[in-house]
């Protein structure tokens, strides 16, 4: 399969199975598109100009750098776990409009985990890990530095429980900033391997959606708290991870303005509601959705190429030596080598299925996985998910957040079409960001 397209006046031919990606003129895509049985303009085209086409891309067919054979790898999947997200506290000091999380009880009570569960959580992922030497546990909320004291003495436990059973543990910590003192900046930067920050963009369009408990905006609050922290940071790894929302299609101005606050790992990503929801992204936004994207990967060239480039998520990839292609077909690994772990200690897939009791895999106190649940994930994969044998960008998706699918169409293996959408849009971007950077080196 090869996907044509344009970017700003480019020109390329994709290879999806090989990763091959080609610079070329219109006629070309045109040439290809009509030998994929695909809608194409040829009319008035040189002849002598069309056979020299073809007699290229048969050379580059020969050489498998076009049209190259499906190859079919199987998933790895692992019968051990290798991380445990867990929700260190089912509250939140914040309000936000979109939150998933019902503002931090997921649906439920409000409470925190008490250190015997997250050492619980500790012991069995260890004794699920077999030879895993890498563990990682992500603590999540709510709004975990308000149950900073157990974070820490978790840490301390895990740190402790590895070194004893020849595990090594990486941590990260997802945070809403307002708590973030110097204090706790300092020792997050020494334990956490990284640091998830929110922050929707400019004051106005985050403090809108990003409310304090008092009903005020957040951005003043927390600004300043993070630009400490990633001074404090380093080179370590950090992201600010924003949301965008039907309010703020426009949302490559936020990127640009964290940016502009000296922050250089961002993450913006769309908001995933009911429909009808008024923050929901409608399907008739789409179209100007994937206009913002190319819009912005042009600002973002232009950035890299005066010196004050930061790096966007959905952008940076890596196509000749990223993730090897049965990886790459797995999908993320929710509800087989990682799952989540409420207050109580409660096992589910992920943090998104945490309020769904059809999910329910079991308890760290009892010591194993329902078995059941588990095999509807560690049977999915990129060859399970609907539609996606036709998508050039399957390969760099995995068919799709298995929650989201889940939530929209009632099943982990029927991708959210929406967010198929914006993932082409994405990497289409990134392709042409990565010819762009390649062509100045």
């Amino acid at each position: 399969m090869v996907h044509t397209f344009e970017v700003d006046g480019v020109y390329y031919l994709f290879d999806v199975e090989s990763s091959a990606l080609h610079v070329c003129d219109e006629l070309t895509t045109q040439v290809i598109r009509k030998m994929q049985g695909q809608p194409y303009f040829l009319e008035g085209a040189d002849p002598e100009a069309v056979a020299e086409i073809e007699a290229d891309i048969k050379e580059l067919t020969e050489n498998g750098l076009l049209f190259a054979p499906r190859t079919l790898a199987k998933p790895i999947k692992s019968e051990h776990l290798k991380a445990l997200c867990l929700h260190i506290c089912h509250d939140c000091n914040m309000r936000c409009a979109y939150c998933f999380a019902s503002e931090g009880t997921y649906k439920g009570e409000r409470q925190f985990m008490s250190f015997e569960v997250a050492k619980a959580a500790i012991d069995f992922l260890i004794a699920n890990s077999g030879s895993r030497q890498i563990l990682e546990t992500d603590f999540f909320g709510g709004e975990p530095l308000m149950n900073l004291d157990v974070v820490k003495q978790t840490v301390a436990y895990a740190r402790e429980q590895g070194e004893k059973h020849g595990k090594v543990f990486l941590f990260t910590l997802t945070t809403n900033g307002v708590l973030l003192n110097e204090e706790t900046a300092k020792w997050l930067n020494e334990e956490m391997e990284n640091v998830v920050m929110s922050l929707d963009g400019r004051k106005e369009v985050n403090d809108e959606i990003r409310k304090t408990v008092n009903g005020k905006g957040s951005f003043d609050v927390i600004i300043n708290n993070f630009k400490r922290f990633v001074e404090m940071r380093g080179d370590k790894s950090y992201y600010i991870r924003g949301t965008f929302t039907n309010k703020n299609l426009d949302f490559g101005k936020d990127i640009e303005f964290i940016a502009d606050q000296g922050f250089k790992e961002i993450s913006v990503e769309p908001v995933v509601l009911p429909k009808g929801h008024p923050l929901a992204i409608p399907d008739e936004a789409l179209p100007a959705i994937r206009e913002e994207y190319r819009r912005l990967s042009k600002e973002y060239l232009k950035r890299k190429r005066e010196g004050r480039g930061f790096n966007f998520f959905h952008f940076v990839i890596d196509i000749e030596g990223g993730p090897c292609l049965s990886k790459r077909v797995n999908a993320c690994g929710a509800g087989n080598e990682y799952l989540s772990v409420t207050p109580k200690g409660d096992l589910y897939p992920c943090h998104q299925f945490s309020d769904n009791p059809d999910f329910y895999m079991g308890n760290v106190f009892e010591g194993k996985i329902n078995e059941n649940v588990r095999s509807i994930f560690k049977n999915s994969s990129l060859f399970t998910r609907e539609g996606c044998d036709e998508c050039f960008a399957r390969y760099h998706c995995s068919g799709g957040c298995d929650a989201n699918n889940y939530n929209f169409n009632g099943d982990v293996n029927k991708p959210y079409e929406p967010t198929c959408e914006m993932m082409r849009a994405r990497l289409e971007c990134a392709l042409h960001i990565l010819s762009e950077e390649k062509k100045g080196s």
